[in-house]
């Protein structure tokens, strides 16, 4: 479980296709060291294991799913991740929660700074934007963010901060970029019983 707070921006270093999988070698300063084999990481909001270590970075193995599922396909040398390590029972709860599982690839519509904050619209998938309410959260690679509005059926505006803009990969992003979303983990349940009482499965009643 994450919180949507990005603890620092790392990069790509190589990239290594294997029989089966697609393994990243990620270069993150801030926290390499404190890392441990098995430990989880929000790599733009997908959970990854980490499955070898290095002195500035650490490794982790991508399986075909995740590859067609998240944007971790289009990573090359040189790209610019967010990463977040996974909360500890007792941290404080910054953000909202996150489950690091992605559920599908949005676009950057546009950027407009205003001000001294930036208005950036995405596309993202219906399935999300169906679970999602004006001032309601979402994830957009791996950074918690407040929903300013919905744009019809299409997607959603976000307000950036400055802070926000220069310390997450959302400042390198350009119009049709994709991005990892993931949708309000209350607002999926919420939706989940909504169906079901709705729509009763067969021998459970009305």
């Amino acid at each position: 479980m994450f919180s949507g707070i990005v603890e620092g921006v790392g990069t790509v270093r190589h990239v290594v296709d294997r029989a089966s999988t697609r393994r990243f070698y990620v270069d993150v300063p801030e926290f390499a060291r404190e890392l441990g084999l098995g430990d989880s990481v929000s790599v733009d909001g997908a959970c990854l294991t980490v499955t070898e270590l290095a002195d500035t970075g650490y490794s982790v193995d991508v399986i075909g799913t995740t590859l067609d599922r998240t944007i971790a396909g289009t990573y090359a040398e040189g790209s610019r991740v967010n990463l977040e390590r996974a909360l500890r029972l007792g941290d404080r709860l910054d953000g909202h929660l996150v489950q690091g599982h992605v559920d599908g690839v949005g676009h950057l519509m546009s950027c407009v700074k205003d001000g001294e904050f930036w208005v950036l619209d995405f596309e993202i998938p219906p399935s999300v934007l169906a679970e999602t309410i004006e001032h309601g959260s979402i994830t957009l690679n791996g950074v918690s963010l407040t929903v300013s509005e919905l744009l019809g059926e299409t997607g959603v505006r976000i307000g950036v901060i400055p802070f926000t803009y220069g310390h997450t990969n959302l400042g390198m992003l350009a119009p049709g970029d994709p991005v990892n979303v993931e949708g309000d983990l209350i607002g999926k349940y919420v939706a989940r019983v909504l169906n079901r009482r709705d729509n009763p499965e067969p021998g459970t009643g009305s």
